[in-house]
């Protein structure tokens, strides 16, 4: 069964929630503060975390740098902070998706169906295939454990931040819109106001680029959109 903590301070909504992707067969861990969703997730394994940010106790940000620092599990924030440097800032920290209050109780039961199966069912398939190691340059992507290098350096990337760069890296000499890259990682429908791509397109540059203002792996092409450089200057 697939586990999920559901970290929301609000009792009503929390229930509420655990009460619906209970019925969807998830198993549910609920949390009602920062402290206490960082003691279950030290305890208990998770394919998905559901994270309100105001949250007593330790804050959703904190919270979610603790989960960055030990993997790629998806987080998808909940909140009410609605403004756009609030969600890009929590995509900068590593969040996957981010829902704002109000919300259906249907869209969100999606999204985390969604984030599930990206990560999980991803996951399944990779570690089946004989997909193994892809090396471009000195930048080294194992599908099947989910790592990744650069210069010999291990990089933590998040579930999207992996997929990113994995279709780059098995399309080396293709140039992908934004538009095309969010459905092929989010397989959702692009909005072209949506700024996600470059968030973490830039997240991902921060982390596997010597110099990220001079990317040397993931190249913008001027009016069109990525491509994957040589890595070399």
């Amino acid at each position: 069964m697939k586990r999920i903590l559901l970290v929301e301070d609000d009792a009503e909504i929390n229930g509420l929630v655990a009460k619906y992707l209970a019925k969807e067969g998830f198993e549910i861990d609920s949390a009602y503060d920062g402290e206490e969703a960082l003691a279950h997730f030290r305890a208990h394994e998770y394919q998905l975390v559901i994270l309100d940010l105001m949250l007593p106790r330790a804050g959703g940000l904190e919270v979610l740098r603790s989960i960055r620092a030990k993997g790629t599990i998806p987080v998808l924030i909940l909140s009410a902070k609605d403004s756009e440097i609030d969600k890009i800032l929590g995509l900068e920290l590593g969040a996957d998706d981010y829902m704002t209050k109000p919300f259906t109780i249907g869209e969100l039961v999606a999204r985390a169906k969604a984030q599930l199966r990206r990560y999980v069912d991803f996951k399944d398939e990779t570690a089946g295939s004989d997909a193994g190691m892809i090396v471009h340059g000195d930048l080294a992507l194992n599908a099947s454990s989910f790592e990744v290098e650069a210069a010999g350096e291990k990089k933590s990337l998040t579930a999207k931040e992996f997929a990113i760069l994995k279709l780059f890296m098995t399309n080396p000499t293709r140039v992908f819109t934004k538009s095309q890259i969010f459905e092929a990682v989010w397989q959702e429908e692009s909005l072209s106001e949506d700024n996600t791509v470059m968030v973490h397109i830039n997240r991902l540059r921060a982390k596997i680029e010597r110099d990220p203002s001079n990317p040397l792996y993931i190249q913008t092409v001027w009016g069109f959109g990525y491509k994957l450089g040589e890595g070399r200057a």
